[in-house]
């Protein structure tokens, strides 16, 4: 029996060509198919490299079936459990790389960023086949020692991180210092806030006017790093979401863009420069501002929610539709994306309940019309959902209260998907420009905000309708729109 092809065999052969270290694969397995299975894998894996060899071990107390790679005499590095195929092959071929002398390249300020981590950490992962972040995030972290992580016990991220984000998080403390020296770059003559779409094309539009441009982020891509699949970009017809953020990271590349990543604003300050302070204590000026901070997911604000998230409560149905295979889920809101969350859900768990709080479903007659087709999938309108039920370690059901007739229901769950739309990333910016009652940035046809000097685009501002599409556009019309400030502002506003 095998369990790859021949021309896959033939790909992971030259992979695994670049090893130049014994790796050792220890199989913790029992009687089981699933170690069958799992033993052909490894079998297969041998068979492409003299360096590969296979200890296989029955009565150890590690999980089974699982495997880890080590070198020969030394620790394990890694360990996998279960059947890693779909996009978690890709992991185990990084992995078996990595642990064969073939080493990622990594920024040199990174590595010793790493070696100066003080602790002990254990991380553990619950990872999707189908889901294309998790190789990343394995080799993220595989890097330092994938998409639920937990950090000795405890939730620690969800969906794509990469190692500057991971390390961010651990090391707290070094915050401080990289800001730090943000205080001595100079004044900007476009400073983008934010790294989604519309902040990717706000600065390629800056920096093609040949002025001097930065763009300070948490993380480049934004939202496009937890969507997958994208069918509505136009002149591509199909594409992914880390694919099209790779895209734009790569392309602001191609220009004199100060990058500056994991920063997030606290503050803004007009003035003839304006004043962006960060978290860590870093501050940036600039003659103008384009202001891209997007938005995050709304919440239910529910008893239940936060405590567990992670834990059977989601946001993403994309990343975490495959965890729930089989088992029974809710979708709360009844707008587009509610309802495309159902339908993609339906073909994967036993059951979907839709929750709407409105009396009727809000979506495109198309969609509803979809949904109402599948015969697992039961529509509740009228419903106020009040409780996120859970045994204390994950969901096991939601209630909810009719509201018309005013009596609560339960339902059994193991999952919940909160789709009531997003909250703009506006919190930073209250008393400083004008917002809207829903926390939007206020914006006339230019992308000029209630602050002279400072623009806003994208998912942040009240411009309709929350596409890349649109982002993009709005960003690149906020960039011309600033240099159009910049050319009719005296010059000595840059002193």
């Amino acid at each position: 029996m095998t369990m790859l092809d021949r021309n896959l065999k033939a790909q992971l052969k030259g992979y695994l060509e670049r090893i130049s270290q014994a790796v050792e694969i220890v199989a913790s397995v029992d009687d089981s198919d699933k170690s069958r299975e799992m033993l052909e894998l490894l079998t297969d894996i041998e068979s492409v490299s003299g360096l590969i060899t296979i200890d296989v071990r029955r009565n150890e107390a590690e999980m089974k079936p699982s495997f880890a790679l080590r070198r020969p005499g030394t620790e394990s590095q890694v360990r996998f459990a279960g059947l890693p195929m779909g996009h978690e092959f890709t992991s185990l071929v990084l992995a078996l790389l990595q642990t064969g002398g073939y080493p990622p390249k990594v920024d040199p300020a990174v590595v010793e960023r790493i070696r100066n981590l003080d602790g002990d950490y254990r991380f553990e992962t619950f990872v999707s086949l189908t889901c294309q972040s998790c190789p990343d995030v394995v080799q993220a972290l595989n890097m330092m020692a994938v998409p639920a992580v937990f950090l000795n016990g405890q939730p620690f991220g969800q969906g794509r991180m990469e190692l500057k984000e991971i390390l961010a998080k651990l090391d707290a403390g070094s915050a401080a210092p990289v800001s730090a020296g943000l205080f001595a770059k100079a004044p900007f003559d476009v400073l983008v806030i934010g790294g989604g779409p519309a902040g990717a094309a706000a600065a390629i539009y800056a920096a093609r006017k040949g002025i001097r441009t930065g763009i300070a982020a948490e993380r480049l891509g934004g939202q496009l790093l937890d969507t997958v699949g994208i069918e509505n970009f136009v002149s591509v017809q199909e594409t992914e979401g880390h694919k099209l953020a790779a895209g734009l990271e790569q392309h602001v590349g191609t220009y004199e863009v100060d990058v500056m990543s994991l920063q997030r604003a606290e503050a803004l300050i007009p003035g003839d420069l304006v004043e962006v302070k960060l978290a860590g204590g870093g501050a940036l000026k600039a003659r103008s501002v384009i202001i891209a901070t997007g938005a995050r997911w709304r919440e239910i604000n529910v008893p239940g929610e936060r405590e567990y998230r992670n834990r059977g409560v989601a946001y993403c149905p994309h990343c975490d539709g495959p965890l729930f295979k089989g088992k029974r889920v809710a979708v709360i809101g009844g707008g587009n994306s509610g309802v495309e969350a159902a339908i993609d859900l339906a073909g994967l768990v036993s059951h979907v309940w839709l929750i709407e709080f409105d009396a009727q479903l809000r979506a495109d007659a198309v969609l509803t019309t979809k949904l109402r087709s599948l015969p697992n999938v039961t529509i509740v309108t009228g419903a106020q959902t009040t409780e996120v039920t859970g045994d204390g370690d994950r969901v096991n059901g939601l209630v909810y209260r009719d509201r018309q007739r005013g009596a609560l229901h339960t339902l059994e769950l193991a999952g919940v998907f909160v789709q009531i739309g997003l909250v703009p990333n506006t919190d930073w910016l209250k008393g400083t420009v004008k917002l809207s009652p829903r926390g939007e940035v206020e914006v006339d046809a230019r992308g000029q905000t209630s602050v002279p000097g400072v623009f806003a685009a994208g998912d942040c501002t009240v411009v309709p309708y929350k596409q890349i599409v649109i982002a993009v556009g709005e960003g690149a019309k906020a960039s011309l729109s600033a240099f159009d400030y910049l050319i009719r502002s005296p010059l000595s506003a840059a002193a």
